[in-house]
């Protein structure tokens, strides 16, 4: 599929090409073909290579059919309950690389279900669409950007021009300067504006600026390794505008020892200029007005050096990154670098970094009936689109993880929630999973109920050989840890088995009561089982769950990388921010809504009080 960088009149294509060129910068040629018996003229311009797709939109494929007839006339008609029976299919459902162990026995799925979905993977061309990103092509079509998030954390000595440069080169000079900076500051070298050392640190940010980083961070702190490297250091995070989350974020630290961490890609973002702005002016009134208080103890993370500049940050204390790098494929970037590296030092982030790798290098390499991210990814467009089964919930049976699953959400939602394809054809297919999730075993206290007798939510158990931290009770029959990785072993076979109402009366149980406690099972889930989870294992988690996404967003011909979904509501908050201003400060009635949220301001004016500013300014 070609995309044009100028296309005339902005004619929507209505067709797709299966080419493969490789055209230097600045390349432009012309192309003409019929559409809706229409003459489409368009250029196209610096096209690295082109991004294939096949002929026919993927949902009218001979494949993608031969699935659908597969689920209603095969797997409609089986339970897991019996398939579980049988140890050859339980045998070839199973993949693992490096440690990570993929069980995808309990999903409703047969050998012969995978064959079908290779030969759709094959069809939408998913092999030569992992190598264009991999490669720099701007696949991200709607933004004209690679997608490269895998050259984070690729090796010093790789090589891979974009653009004429090597982005390599690029990104380890970035991480050289946090690896510099973030010992300088360990180590006493860069003190606070009194001369203590900094050992609390704030990272500012919101979305893929905070969810990324928090998820790791949380991951590390109760690690061996990662928990001595932080000692008595304090890693928070401020991304809601309310203030309550300022009052939390700052609540017991000494500004003398705490360094804040902007994190803003365009720096222009309103929630982490508001927080930015509001935590400088709480430096300030604890240790100065002076340039050197913000020097000493505000950095940033951005690519717009001038607004970081016109901030107070000192420039040689911005630590940047590049478009290529969306938002909630950044925590490999110096969005994560920075802050992570602050607490537990730059050696765990690079561990964390060769993880990601390691799986980067498998999702590119290993055949597609073996690779875990390929395997993840079939099995979600085949639960959502073929199954139709709209929301996924992730277990992950480590507390570190509490905050994995909202990365995640993120991650797929801002992803895949999509209703057109990259042709710009509204979907003719369910795509775009509703993601939640809970640590085991908090999730079976709070929503196994509705997983085990409500709605069917096919779900991923992630579990763990050692725990992070092993104990062992006297007088109890196993440890703490196998404790919990019994419930992770036996929530999956009870979603797939279930209860059946001749074992419920079996168990004595009155009639009126049976049909209240039968369990229908066959439910599907996955179960993924890791080694111990440290920084290497959790890089590798990272990269698993990304590629997954991508590889849904591939099959289903959607564009994974942009996120047009989060601006609107931005846009109608500028109007509403404006009228506060207005009535509030200037005595102007509200107009320009629709009854229901005029009656709502109204309410809202009525019952609360501004700020007594020395003096108002208009908000244009």
């Amino acid at each position: 599929m070609w995309r044009p960088s100028k296309c005339p009149n902005e004619v929507s294509l209505g067709f797709t090409f299966s080419l493969q060129l490789a055209l230097p910068k600045q390349v432009r040629f012309s192309v003409k073909s019929r559409v809706n018996r229409k003459l489409v003229v368009c250029t196209v311009e610096s096209v690295g290579s082109i991004y294939q797709t096949s002929d026919v939109r993927i949902s009218k494929t001979s494949e993608w059919n031969a699935l659908e007839q597969h689920a209603k006339n095969v797997i409609s008609k089986t339970h897991l309950r019996d398939l579980l029976t049988d140890p050859e299919r339980s045998e070839k459902l199973w993949a693992e690389f490096d440690g990570c162990i993929l069980d995808y026995s309990r999903q409703r799925v047969l050998p012969e279900t995978m064959k079908l979905l290779f030969d759709l993977a094959n069809r939408a061309k998913l092999q030569e669409k992992k190598e264009a990103m991999f490669r720099g092509d701007k696949i991200n079509i709607t933004e004209n950007r690679s997608v490269l998030h895998t050259a984070l954390r690729a090796p010093k000595e790789t090589q891979l021009f974009v653009d004429g440069v090597n982005i390599i080169e690029s990104v380890w000079q970035v991480l050289e300067k946090i690896r510099s900076f973030s010992n300088r500051v360990r180590s006493g070298q860069h003190t606070g504006v009194t001369g203590r050392p900094i050992k609390n640190f704030i990272a500012i940010g919101i979305g893929g600026s905070y969810l990324g980083p928090e998820f790791l961070h949380e991951a590390l702190r109760t690690e061996r390794v990662a928990s001595a490297a932080a000692g008595d250091r304090i890693l928070r995070f401020l991304s809601n505008v309310d203030p309550v989350d300022v009052k939390r974020a700052t609540d017991k630290l000494n500004p003398e020892e705490t360094m804040a961490i902007v994190v803003s890609k365009t720096f222009t973002t309103r929630e982490t200029n508001i927080n930015a702005k509001t935590i400088k002016d709480w430096l300030i009134y604890h240790l100065g007005d002076s340039p050197e208080t913000i020097k000493k103890h505000m950095v940033a993370c951005s690519t717009n050096l001038d607004m970081v500049v016109k901030f107070g940050i000192d420039p040689e204390n911005m630590f940047p990154f590049w478009d290529w790098v969306g938002g909630r494929y950044s925590v490999c970037s110096s969005v994560g670098a920075l802050p992570i590296s602050l607490q537990y030092g730059f050696d765990v982030f690079e561990r964390f970094l060769q993880g990601a790798h390691s799986m980067d290098d498998h999702f590119r390499y290993a055949p597609l009936e073996r690779n875990l991210p390929v395997l993840l990814g079939l099995l979600g467009v085949w639960n959502m689109s073929f199954l139709h089964y709209n929301a996924r919930a992730i277990h992950p049976y480590s507390e570190a993880l509490l905050r994995f699953p909202a990365h995640i959400q993120q991650l797929d939602m801002e992803s895949n929630g999509k209703h057109v394809n990259i042709f710009g054809e509204n979907v003719d297919y369910p795509v775009g999973e509703i993601d939640f999730g809970e640590p085991g075993t908090n999730g079976q206290h709070s929503f196994f109920q509705l997983l085990h007798m409500g709605q069917v939510v096919p779900c991923d158990f992630i579990g763990f050989m050692e725990s992070q931290n092993p104990v062992c009770e006297e007088g109890e029959p196993v440890s703490n840890h196998d404790e919990l990785m019994a419930n992770f072993f036996a929530q999956p076979d009870a979603l797939a088995f279930g209860k059946t109402a001749e074992e419920v009366e079996k168990e004595g149980n009155p009639k009126w009561l049976v049909p209240h406690m039968v369990f229908t099972g066959n439910r599907p889930s996955s179960c993924l089982l890791m080694p111990v989870l440290d920084a290497y294992v959790t890089g590798q988690l990272l990269a698993l769950y990304e590629h997954r996404t991508a590889v849904q967003g591939f099959l289903w011909e959607i564009n994974s990388f942009d996120q047009f979904g989060v601006e609107l509501g931005k846009v109608l908050a500028n109007k509403v921010r404006k009228q506060l201003n207005e009535s509030r400060y200037f005595n102007k009635d509200i107009s320009g809504f629709n009854p229901s949220t005029t009656r709502l301001l109204n309410r809202y004016l009525e019952g609360s009080v501004g700020c007594a500013f020395e003096h108002v300014y208009h908000y244009e």
